[in-house]
């Protein structure tokens, strides 16, 4: 259950900066830092186990036939990237508290940071895949709100917008291959899914859902060529920078090809895309990094290039390279995390980002001048420092693939290239912003950051420092424990000693120093023939695209959707008939074999009185109530039916929802015009009759057919399981509370949400209030009948007693919650149309919305509820009871989830027909900013 509190400990977090909003800026920050600290202790209870190769498991049942589970697995790599999300996290909350201003709302970003927080840690300890995906897109969420922050900027807003279009792209992708491996394998679960590369490689599928897999990963990681997106990500905090765009977020894709490395990887197509999306965007970020002017830019690119690092590594296909890409991923989080906060504090101070103002700045902050050049010379690969160490090793690789065939000697070559340019953007920073003259232009005098703010960049540093010199002691057991979750199995011998003696990997690292070195001393060349390529503004382009798309959509929209309610039926229907013609073209005869039933008196009088109620709707569509008279005829007539055939519980659902779409209807004719358009013209009658004719071939055609034919059904297995699985001789309700009771949970949300929806429309409407009828006479001055009020004053306890019955003997008998529910509502709704709104309000001043938000949470917990005893989600449970002198009586659970639905049923109902039932009263719903 640890495994469970080290998640919801963050995402309570979230509310623990809203709470403490009040307090002064150190309680608050102090306060958001307790859940993520007392997480990362419940992790570091498990280290002896995971290092010692264990992998920890919590697993909750939800809904197992869908394979959606609560599955939770900490080993090796979910507990190095457990310990990079809590603990980077501890320190960016301790920075952030000085660097934002106080006009920025720090409970607001904490808020954000611990959603975001809460997500990567879903991502990396999830043991199912559905479950990952939701976390996944969850980042994409929260790193918009937090790119997004400073919302008053412009280049906020639009670097958040293409953030989260690129990243929730790739993650529409991921989760098609997510589904594709579920079905291949069988199972969401990620021990299933490890456990069974060959079936995934030998599948036909494979190639389509690697590709789909590697676009989720390649997007959120900023490879190319999707890496434009994170240099416009800069325009948010420099704690956002530091956390999500160095130590986290962009590292969720690489997280990704080193989860799913065992099952995916060992293919020439992985070898191929992988390694060569690498290189590329190694070579793309070293370059580009070198010209940037803004300190931020140049860390971005750097980001990109160290990503595209990690990811050749892991598309070297090598057990030594994922080695390697695993060891870079915890060096590059300590020293890039660093330099974002040494960046965020040198703007903090200064004024300025621009590193062509930023000179000299040794002599005003040399502490936090030597801590930012100790963190970039782990950057640049320098000797004893964690950065070379993981160089080297990726230099050994580059030595001993074979990715290319004979041509392989290039990458081992480009590798050294993107080393040299990390080289000279490593020294620009250095040079440039600390040395090189005096500041220009700066508003105002640089000076070293509070100290607290210092003390983030002091500990990863020192970190750098350690790691660089005392590798194995340090880091050896956690590297050896994630390489072992990585390989899937045994982890071969590599040295993570300083020294290796004069080799290739060396004679590399040293001619990456030394042209770095060259290159930078020479770099006004450089400089002078980038200028002469044509500026690529990402950032328009994307924007200027994305418009473009939009006007594209629009237009089509425009022609698609033209207001006419009988284009769009036209257009419906006319695709109905081709995809309901098509198959019935390859029958040879409609007739199944099964003899028909003979046709009595009853049958067809009822047919008969449905066939002319139907007609006389059609020819009398002008008279509004006599129309709505005939097709309440209609619905009176199904209902018979559904009681002829033995399905009574359908025949009271269908009763009870005629009565209040009649009184829905009667409200609303009161509000549309009285006249009706002018008759369509004859061309358009002759293409209405010829398409409703083919419609009406087509349906009885495909009802004769499947009525013909023998019917294989389920309904044997609920009628055989009812009552001993779900302890009700009512099978429909059974089905209803039981069997599929998340169906119904969604059902009564969706139905919820609908009501709230119309609520807030109709807040917005204007009102029509009619003088008289369609004819000319005036309304009765009586507006309340005698009569009518007598009459439903009288019939309320005896309906809301029926409801009562009607629900508590749905488990056995016909009835049932929902049935129950709309019993009520008219029950209700009768006594505002007989009462009045004034008169109602006086005895039962409710308010729906409460009521709806009541019977979802109750049909909630109670699904909820079953986890308690280690069963899926909505679990029923019944038994037997002997109470003195009722005698033995049965109870169940599932009575609690059908007064949900019951409550939310009575509460959506009464909130649409109560709130237009208003619209011409002084209790009409009206928005908040019209008061």
């Amino acid at each position: 259950m640890t495994l469970m509190w080290i998640l919801l400990l963050p995402l309570l977090g979230t509310l623990v900066p809203l709470l403490a909003a009040k307090w002064n800026r150190s309680a608050c920050a102090l306060a958001t830092a307790l859940p993520p600290a007392i997480a990362l202790m419940l992790v570091l209870l498990h280290t002896e186990q995971v290092l010692s190769g264990n992998t920890v498991r919590f697993f909750l049942s939800w809904i197992p036939l869908l394979g959606l589970d609560i599955s939770i697995r900490l080993d090796g790599l979910a507990y190095l990237f457990s310990l990079l999300i809590l603990g980077i996290g501890l320190l960016i909350i301790l920075y952030a508290r000085y660097y934002l201003s106080e006009r920025d709302s720090m409970p607001r970003f904490y808020a954000y940071l611990m959603l975001f927080m809460t997500a990567m840690l879903g991502i990396v300890l999830s043991g199912n895949l559905l479950q990952m995906w939701m976390f996944w897109e969850l980042t994409s969420i929260s790193s918009f709100l937090l790119i997004s922050f400073w919302w008053h900027k412009a280049e906020a807003r639009r670097g958040a917008r293409m953030a989260l279009t690129v990243t929730g792209a790739g993650g529409l992708a991921l989760l098609a291959a997510f589904l594709l491996i579920g079905q291949v394998v069988g199972s969401y679960d990620l021990d299933v899914v490890l456990a069974s590369t060959d079936v995934i490689q030998q599948h036909s599928w494979y190639p389509i859902l690697l590709v789909l897999f590697l676009l989720g990963c390649f997007t959120k990681s900023a490879q190319f060529p999707f890496h434009f997106w994170l240099p416009n990500a800069m325009a948010a905090p420099t704690p956002v920078s530091a956390y999500l765009h160095s130590a986290t977020m962009v590292k969720a894709g690489i997280f990704l090809l080193a989860r799913f490395y065992p099952a995916l990887s060992g293919t020439e197509l992985w070898f191929i895309l992988v390694s060569l999306t690498g290189l590329a965007t190694l070579l793309i970020g070293a370059y580009l990094a070198l010209f940037k002017h803004d300190l931020k830019g140049l860390l971005a690119y750097s980001t990109i290039s160290h990503l595209g690092l990690i990811t050749l590594l892991f598309g070297m296909g090598t057990d030594l390279a994922a080695v390697a890409g695993v060891f870079h991923i915890i060096n590059h989080a300590t020293f890039k995390a660093s330099l974002f906060m040494a960046a965020g504090i040198i703007d903090h101070e200064s004024g300025s980002r621009d590193m062509r103002k930023l000179n000299g700045l040794w002599q005003f902050m040399p502490i936090t001048a030597t801590l930012a050049m100790v963190a970039a010379a782990a950057m640049a690969g320098v000797p004893l420092l964690n950065g070379f160490l993981s160089k080297e090793m990726f230099f050994a690789e580059t030595l001993h693939q074979h990715l290319l065939g004979s041509l392989s000697w290039v990458i081992p070559v480009l590798a050294t290239v993107a080393a040299i340019f990390s080289v000279a953007y490593s020294m620009r920073f250095i040079h440039d912003v600390f040395f090189n003259g005096q500041p220009k232009g700066l508003t105002k005098t640089p000076h070293e950051p509070p100290r607290y703010m210092r003390v983030p960049v002091e500990v990863l540093v020192a970190l750098c420092i350690l790691v660089g010199i005392f590798p194995a002691y340090l880091i050896g057991d956690l590297l050896h424990a994630a390489s072992a979750s990585v390989l899937g199995g045994a982890v071969p011998e590599y040295s993570l000693a300083i020294w290796h003696g004069f080799n290739l990997p060396l004679m590399m690292s040293i001619l990456a120093l030394a042209g770095g070195t060259l290159i930078y001393v020479n770099r006004k060349h450089l400089f002078d023939f980038q200028n002469t390529l044509p500026d690529m503004d990402t950032l328009n382009s994307f924007e200027r695209s994305v418009k473009s798309l939009i006007a594209r959509c629009d237009q089509f929209y425009q022609w698609l959707d033209n207001g006419s309610l009988q284009r769009y039926m036209v257009l419906v229907l006319l695709a109905f008939i081709v995809l309901a013609g098509m198959p019935l073209l390859e029958l040879d005869t409609l007739w199944g074999g099964r003899d028909e039933l003979p046709i009595d008196a009853v049958n067809a009088t009822g047919a008969a009185m449905l066939l002319i109620a139907a007609f006389a709707t059609v020819v009398w569509h002008r008279k509004r109530v006599v129309a709505l008279l005939m097709i309440s005829v209609v619905g009176l007539m199904v209902s018979i039916a559904f009681t002829r055939f033995s399905a009574p519980d359908l025949a009271l659902t269908q009763l009870s929802v005629e009565v209040v779409t009649v009184i829905l209807l009667m409200l609303a004719l009161f509000f549309l015009p009285h006249k009706t358009p002018k008759q369509s013209e004859a061309p358009r009658v002759v293409r209405d009759i010829s398409i409703a004719s083919m419609v009406g071939v087509l349906v009885g055609s495909l009802s004769y057919a499947l009525m013909t034919r023998p019917l294989s059904s389920i309904s044997e297995f609920f009628l055989a399981n009812a009552k001993t699985g779900g302890g009700g001789t009512n099978v429909v309700n059974v089905i209803l509370v039981d069997f599929r009771g998340f169906d119904t949970m969604g059902e009564i949300a969706v139905l919820g949400i609908a009501s709230l929806g119309i609520f807030k429309l109709l807040t917005r409407i204007p009102v029509f209030k009619p003088s008289s009828d369609g004819e000319g006479r005036p309304w009765a001055t009586e507006r309340h009948s005698l009569l009518l009020s007598t009459v439903s004053q009288s019939l309320l306890p005896l309906a809301i007693m029926v409801s009562v019955y009607i629900f508590f003997r749905g488990h056995n008998l016909p009835g049932g919650g929902f049935i129950a529910g709309l019993i009520t509502a008219v029950a209700i709704i009768l006594q505002y149309i007989a009462q009045g709104v004034d008169w109602v309000k006086e005895r039962m001043n409710v308010e729906y919305q409460r009521v709806v938000a009541i019977g979802l949470l109750i049909a909630l917990f109670t699904g909820v509820a079953s986890w308690a005893f280690g069963k899926p989600f909505l679990t029923s449970w019944f038994d037997y009871f002997d109470i003195p002198l009722l005698g033995e009586i049965e109870l169940a659970s599932a009575i609690a989830f059908d007064l949900g639905v019951y409550i939310t049923v009575v509460g959506s109902t009464l909130l649409i027909l109560a709130s237009l039932g208003k619209m011409t009263t002084s209790h009409r719903p009206v928005h908040k900013d019209t008061i």
